[in-house]
């Protein structure tokens, strides 16, 4: 049986590896260590439906991230994930209906599982 496949994209490989090892029996979790590999993985991957992103990385944040995406494939559904509380960020996410949802580190494991599969769902 095939698994869902999510691209998780964030800067530091302890978080990328952490997610892979957390959900390798429910999901493929492709990882990508900044945000324009996440977007050259869903040109090779477009059966890629949710797409979860750091808030913090140092070439564009996440919510950049996520609108370049939303550009070019407005039916993915984004997750941002993050260790700050960064409401402007947050609001503008929600207002833009960018984000699907906003979960913080650490994640709560069933939380971030049962987002994932919202997010397949919809």
């Amino acid at each position: 049986m095939e698994l869902p496949r999510v691209l998780y994209v964030d800067d530091e490989t302890i978080n990328l590896e952490l997610l892979k090892i957390t959900y390798m029996n429910e999901f493929e979790i492709i990882a990508a260590q900044s945000a324009s590999e996440g977007l050259a993985l869903l040109e090779l991957h477009p059966d890629i439906h949710v797409i979860i992103s750091d808030l913090k990385m140092p070439d564009m944040n996440g919510l950049d991230f996520i609108k370049e995406i939303k550009k070019r494939y407005e039916q993915k559904v984004c997750i941002l994930l993050t260790g700050f509380m960064v409401s402007e960020i947050m609001l503008e996410g929600f207002n833009k209906e960018l984000i699907f949802r906003y979960i913080m580190k650490p994640f709560n494991r069933e939380e971030l599982e049962e987002s994932i599969l919202e997010a397949f769902r919809r």
